[in-house]
């Protein structure tokens, strides 16, 4: 499970997302809790009037919206049932369980997901505190949740998708604003929420990849001279499709500004991910001897990493930027070094594919025995001379080897002569 905590200055605005998605047909409301009445008896202004009468009683507060979506692992059986439980656990855990806050199923995603809209001021006009909650009690929420109710862990694994970005349905983009403005800001929160880039070029290089675009204008416009950024519908040229959305009018208002508060986070969170990543790279380049830029292309999809290629009019690569799916991560080749950048790797690619072999030489083996015929080339040891050792001790006497021994003198005692 992957809980995520966002919070805001318009209660307004985050309960007029999750209706939307109601009256789209891609929500339902599952929970409310702390509300009076039933949850289908309960229209827009009801439940609006129940967090407004908790926030007026602190009007020095002004980010008193709570934004929370709980994301689940495709493999995770989750009917309506047990998501509410596990939404009353998770509040409870977090210090939200005595506050008003309704829970919707969103199904706009291949991954089960809910979305809470809550308050953090109380009926006794306080605060609750979420400075670092996401670090902590969130945290230590998610872990317990997912060992009481067996979900997929999200630590020690990469979940399947558990932040699945569906690309913008080109065909509906052209019905009109509502649809473009729907299938913008879908994707365009979710690649904020879920990638680390640290720059508008590598922000784009994540977005085209579902048929979005955030585009600044010419330099010599007004819109780009105040900051200003819309987001369009593009096709599989990069062609724009219906109608641009103004930053400013998309939930969540990721504006330029905002965006650009995202880069020096994201510059230390991607960290971690870039020796995985240029391995990744490598083990492509080193199967080739030559390879072609489709292939290298390819090959890298093969393990969910895209790269894109900046050229100008007349054709000349500059740039290429390398989105990792699996870490959620982008990096401009520069970044990651020399062997990398755009140059280097397009000095790589040829005409045609070549892989590398890696056949051994058969050992040449060894032969012991000796051929009756062959003749032998290297003496290592050289044959002794013939001697006669043996024969001579053998053909000797015993007194021709005993040793000769000589005879002790008596010593003659004193006084005594020589007999005669």
């Amino acid at each position: 499970m992957v809980a995520k905590i966002v919070s805001g200055k318009s209660i307004r605005g985050m309960l007029h997302y999750n209706e939307n998605k109601v009256d789209q047909g891609q929500a339902r409301l599952i929970l409310a809790s702390g509300f009076a009445g039933e949850i289908s008896k309960m229209d827009f202004g009801s439940k609006l009037k129940r967090f407004e009468n908790l926030t007026m009683f602190n009007g020095k507060v002004k980010t008193n919206a709570i934004h929370i979506s709980l994301n689940f692992d495709q493999s995770d059986k989750l009917n309506d049932e047990l998501l509410q439980q596990i939404a009353m656990t998770y509040m409870e855990k977090i210090g939200f369980g005595e506050q008003p806050y309704l829970v919707y199923r969103h199904t706009d995603a291949s991954h089960p997901h809910l979305h809470i809209t809550t308050t953090n001021i109380k009926s006794d006009s306080l605060r609750i505190d979420i400075h670092n909650i996401g670090k902590t009690l969130s945290e230590t929420a998610r872990k317990e949740i997912e060992i009481d109710y067996n979900l997929t862990k999200a630590e020690g694994r990469n979940l399947s998708d558990t932040l699945g970005i569906k690309p913008a349905d080109l065909e509906k983009a052209v019905y009109g604003k509502s649809a473009i403005k729907r299938a913008i800001t879908n994707i365009v929160n979710s690649v904020i929420r879920s990638y680390c880039f640290t720059s508008l070029a590598e922000f784009n290089a994540v977005l085209k990849q579902f048929n979005v675009i955030a585009d600044r204008g010419m330099e010599d416009t007004q819109m780009f001279q105040k900051n200003g950024l819309v987001y369009s519908i593009i096709d599989i040229k990069g062609k724009q499709i219906g109608i641009s959305i103004k930053a400013s009018a998309i939930y969540n208002k990721p504006t330029l500004a905002t965006i650009q508060t995202k880069f020096v986070q994201n510059m230390e969170k991607r960290k971690p991910y870039r020796a995985d990543l240029k391995k990744s790279i490598d083990q492509v380049v080193n199967k080739y001897e030559t390879l072609t830029k489709a292939t290298f292309v390819a090959e890298l999809q093969k393990q969910k990493i895209a790269i894109t290629f900046r050229q100008n009019e007349q054709g000349f690569i500059y740039g290429a930027t390398f989105i990792d799916h699996r870490n959620k991560t982008v990096f401009n080749g520069s970044d990651l070094g020399k062997a990398y950048s755009a140059k280097a790797l397009t000095e790589r690619f040829g005409d045609t594919d070549k892989a590398k072999t890696y056949l051994k030489p058969i050992p040449k083996q060894k032969t012991y025995l000796k051929l009756a015929n062959e003749e032998s080339t290297k003496t290592y040891l050289e044959p002794l001379a013939p001697t006669h050792y043996l024969k001579d001790l053998l053909g000797r006497t015993e007194t021709d080897y005993a040793p000769a021994t000589g005879q002790k003198r008596k010593k003659r005692k004193k006084g005594q002569g020589f007999s005669r």
